[in-house]
């Protein structure tokens, strides 16, 4: 072996050495869902809800978000508003979709309580640099004009002070009053509705997936 033969074969096994190290893929964005029995899947199979109905959508549209789905049967703001620090901090969302309220309404609880707990849900949201999605909540009209409407006034208001907070249609109107679209209850979603309830937040949350695309590398 000549002398420039022993040089190149010692530069090529040196070559390693210099190599760029590989750079890990970051990790997927995160879609944190917080809500009540409605988002949980209450009384069916949890693969035929609407959240993890939301997962498949994202994916066969080519956006690589993971969904957490935190929601509990039974939730209230004010159980959200308590549990939300640590789900920021333990899954980092970049996107929150807040869908709680409903329990609120049915028990009657006082609507400027209702009001603190969702918008200090939304204020976290953002301080944690996600952004806030909220589902429209309504109660029936049995509970009086003046409960009625001021729940109603809570969803309608919120964005007024937080402009970066969507704000999605309720999305039992079209589900509610459907045979065979809810459970025994009158209260909880079948599975053939869920599609319809992801309908209804796919249509205001669509663009904001299109918008923070995700290149791949």
């Amino acid at each position: 072996m000549t002398k420039s033969s022993i040089f190149l074969s010692l530069l090529l096994s040196c070559l390693p050495v210099f190599a760029e190290p590989a750079v890990a893929a970051p990790p997927p964005p995160v879609v944190l869902v917080l809500g009540d029995s409605l988002s949980a899947a209450y009384g069916i199979d949890p693969q035929d809800g609407w959240v993890a109905l939301l997962e498949t959508a994202l994916q066969r549209e080519g956006h690589p978000h993971r969904v957490v789905n935190a929601s509990i049967s039974g939730e209230t703001t004010s159980g959200g508003r308590r549990r939300l620090p640590d789900l920021l901090s333990a899954h980092r969302p970049d996107l929150v979709i807040i869908e709680l309220g409903a329990n609120d309404g049915l028990r009657g609880i006082a609507l400027n309580e209702v009001q603190a707990n969702l918008e200090a849900m939304v204020e976290a949201t953002v301080a944690s640099g996600a952004r806030p999605a909220l589902v429209r909540m309504q109660v029936p009209p049995n509970y009086g004009p003046e409960y009625t409407q001021g729940f109603k006034a809570i969803y309608d208001t919120l964005p007024d002070a937080h402009p970066s907070l969507m704000v999605v249609p309720f999305f039992l109107a079209d589900v509610i009053l459907e045979p065979g679209l809810m459970q025994a209850d009158g209260l909880h979603p079948t599975a053939e509705a869920q599609p319809r309830l992801l309908a209804t937040v796919w249509s205001r949350l669509a663009g904001y997936f299109d918008t923070h695309a995700v290149e791949q590398p």
